[in-house]
């Protein structure tokens, strides 16, 4: 449950939807973008994000473009994520049902927070080892149910039967290694081609600059995987001295070197 509640501040999202607004309010006629017909992808974003909280605004978005029911958006590494999902996993019953109601696909996730055990007994009949799979962010399937409350407490009770439905148990990071991990990585000279990797009560966070930041999961000896991103791994080793990260998705995908501190 670590990773639950992860927070996505609107601040960092930039969310450029005024014109959108302009346009369902008062029925402009916008030309079309260059990514035309693909749905712009701000709007994906806002979808995802206000679909953790805001039945209101999920409402609104849906009413002028249906298709956003079942919108999708990739956090970081893969951690894709549809506003069902982002519903299903802090257990906002209203908004999972009115999307699916809209249109939303069901799946296992979504069964599991609303707690309809015959669906969810089914998946794991048909598929054995499907309690195993994580949903957005890394959340287990058992952190659904228990956010579903009461009404999904027989999901909850099915699935801690199972034993395996839950989050792998964390690998402690020693509180010495956050110093010497913690600092402004760079691998070009542009001014977002840097990532800061920051600790808040030991917790690593990675963020490349003008980017939502991803919490580290640490696996052993510093090498750590981003939140809702099993396959890749983010390392980090000493060379001369100097800290570098290195990122395998699965092959290596990005190098960096920590920049020295200011004396």
């Amino acid at each position: 449950m670590k990773f639950a509640s992860v927070m996505l501040p609107m601040a960092a999202l930039n969310l450029p939807t005024k014109l959108f607004a302009l346009q369902a309010s008062e029925g402009l006629k916008l030309p079309p973008t260059d990514l035309f017909p693909t749905q712009p992808p701000e709007l994906a974003r806002e979808m995802v994000l206000v679909s953790h909280f805001d039945l209101k605004r999920v409402k609104e978005l849906v009413t002028a473009r249906p298709s956003l029911a079942r919108a999708a958006w990739d956090w970081g590494f893969g951690d894709w994520e549809s506003g069902l999902g982002a519903a299903s996993h802090v257990g906002y019953r209203p908004i999972a049902e009115y999307l699916i109601s809209m249109g939303a696909r069901p799946s296992l996730f979504s069964a599991t927070m609303l707690g309809q055990l015959d669906v969810v007994k089914a998946f794991v009949t048909a598929q054995p080892g499907v309690q195993r799979i994580r949903g957005p962010h890394s959340i287990s399937l058992l952190a659904h149910a228990k956010n579903g409350g009461t009404a999904a407490r027989p999901v909850f009770e099915f699935l801690q039967s199972l034993g395996d439905a839950d989050a792998d148990p964390l690998v402690p990071l020693p509180e010495s290694d956050i110093p010497k991990l913690v600092g402004t990585y760079l691998f070009g000279l542009s001014a977002n081609q840097q990532i800061e990797v920051t600790a808040d009560k030991g917790q690593l966070t990675w963020t490349r600059k003008g980017t939502v930041g991803r919490p580290l999961i640490h696996l052993g000896n510093r090498v750590f995987h981003p939140i809702g991103a099993d396959a890749v791994r983010i390392a980090f080793a000493e060379d001369n001295g100097v800290v570098v990260m290195t990122i395998k998705d699965p092959d290596v995908v990005l190098t960096a070197r920590r920049k020295p501190e200011s004396k």
